[in-house]
């Protein structure tokens, strides 16, 4: 659908009649990606900030929630959400396993607010409390909206998040991978997930993440936004390595080149609300890389359109950016 609407193989998509306007840009050309970039999106956002369930319902009719991570993640992000979701939990049975999917993913990023970004020793044994209080609530609901809708990939994928926050092994979160990936062999939020849980700060092994990352991407047909798991793998290894020059290699400029050309600026590539988020991806990487010429086309096509995801690896995300942006123009 968002293919045939958005259009295929060009730079930019064409005229999309659900786009939301270009905000006022910064003085660097920049603008912050908000609601996906989508109206309908946005309606969604504010009918959940109102509080309003029956708004809520109508506003998702164009959205799978059980596959859509992005629709999904906004709707966690809102800040009030969890405090009139489990109303609609306890009354709604027709639409328990949305209620269900809402209020789990919402309670695993309330959770994250309480414990913080701190490094572990700096988080007071009461966050520690409320944050595996509130991921205790979110694996609960997520597992019975897994048990009530058994086709959506969507509780599996936060299931995986609330185990790595609950520190629940490698064998209960290889499981929840594997239903996951039952459901969406292709899924690139499972396989970035994945990625983040496989890196040495998380019991992985060095090599490991980017390895799986490989292997995926290998099995993803030309066009499929899977691709981002390489740049997404790089980001990880840039991250542990604590080496800012450490993507700097003609091997890996050649990789993400390579991985952008088959998905993202792929002439199959679909594009859907959200789309941003998968080129900040590659523009990233491909920065980090000092790659020079596929990194061009990335934030051209973005049009200073920037998304806190994956940038927030840094301490001014939108300051390095706009710097990465100013260098590729």
């Amino acid at each position: 659908m968002f293919g045939k609407l958005f259009g295929r193989g060009a730079e930019r998509p064409v005229a999309d009649p659900h786009a939301l306007p270009v905000p006022r840009r910064q003085k660097n050309g920049m603008y912050t990606l908000r609601a996906l970039g989508d109206a309908r999106v946005l309606a969604l956002v504010r009918a959940a900030e109102a509080g309003g369930w029956e708004a809520v319902k109508a506003a998702l009719a164009p959205f799978d929630l059980g596959s859509d991570h992005q629709v999904l993640g906004e709707l966690a992000d809102v800040d009030g959400v969890q405090d009139w979701i489990g109303r609609a939990v306890e009354e709604d049975k027709e639409h328990r396993a949305t209620a269900l999917l809402i209020s789990g993913a919402r309670h695993i990023v309330w959770g994250w607010e309480a414990r913080t970004a701190d490094r572990a020793v700096n988080v007071s044994q009461e966050q520690w409390r409320v944050f595996h209080e509130r991921l205790r609530i979110a694996e609960e609901q997520l597992l019975e909206a897994a048990e009530l809708r058994p086709d959506w990939v969507a509780p599996w994928r936060r299931l995986l998040t609330s185990g790595r926050g609950m520190s629940l092994g490698p064998a209960v979160n290889e499981t929840r991978r594997d239903a996951a990936l039952r459901r969406d062999p292709l899924d690139l939020d499972t396989h970035v997930e994945w990625v983040s849980q496989l890196q040495p700060r998380w019991s992985g092994k060095p090599g490991q993440a980017l390895a799986f990352a490989q292997d995926a991407a290998s099995r993803a047909p030309h066009g499929h936004r899977l691709g981002c798991v390489i740049a997404i793998a790089y980001i990880e290894e840039w991250v542990e390595s604590d080496r800012g020059d450490y993507l700097a290699t003609s091997e890996i400029q050649a990789q993400l080149r390579e991985a952008a050309d088959h998905s993202i600026l792929h002439p199959a590539y679909a594009w859907r609300p959200g789309w941003q988020q998968d080129f900040n991806m590659f523009a990233m990487a491909l920065s980090l890389s000092g790659e020079r010429h596929t990194v061009r086309r990335v934030f051209r096509t973005l049009d200073g359109a920037f998304t806190a995801w994956p940038w927030k690896y840094f301490e001014e995300p939108e300051k390095q950016f706009a710097r990465y942006h100013r260098r590729a123009a």
